[in-house]
């Protein structure tokens, strides 16, 4: 029996100015309260933050996400994948930049807020290890939702230590 990969082939890149009228538009097709493209664009500029971008073979964004580190504390502000997109891994490959950039940096914990229907976001995020530990009432707008608050910890162990 032949296995057919699902998967989406995409290159993970630094969004840049180039990529933000796309991005906008990801934000409005994917999100009932979009950040603006001149939103977007200040994150270029946030020391903070890194978005990044996943580009199809023809060079179009399908899909990005966004987080801000603060110390040692790392926050997931996006993750969105363009709707004929979905399902291929396209989402996996952007969060797994991040996991990377978490256990590489020592980060203590990666959280997020992911609606409380979005159940397959929900079980993307549970398949990284992410747990939920609250819940954010009315979070959301149009319409009314709660926010699940999930947090993935890193154990960084003490394999440094000269005890």
């Amino acid at each position: 029996m032949i296995m057919e990969d699902t998967r989406m082939h995409v290159r993970i890149v630094p969004m840049n100015a180039d990529h933000l009228d796309e991005v906008a538009e990801l934000e409005r097709i994917c999100f009932s309260t979009p950040w603006s493209r001149n939103m977007l664009a200040e994150e270029l500029d946030n020391m903070l933050s890194a978005f990044l971008v996943a580009l199809d073979d023809a060079d179009r964004v399908v899909g990005y996400a966004g987080a801000q580190v603060n110390l040692d504390e790392g926050y997931i502000t996006n993750v969105a994948v363009r709707p004929e997109c979905r399902r291929q891994g396209v989402a996996a490959k952007l969060l797994q930049v991040f996991l990377d950039f978490a256990k590489a940096n020592k980060l203590a914990f990666l959280t997020l807020e992911v609606r409380a229907s979005n159940y397959d976001a929900i079980a993307l995020y549970g398949s990284r290890g992410f747990r939920s530990v609250g819940r954010r009432k009315n979070y959301y707008e149009h319409p009314k939702e709660d926010a699940i608050i999930m947090t993935l910890e890193f154990d960084h162990g003490t394999e440094n230590s000269d005890n």
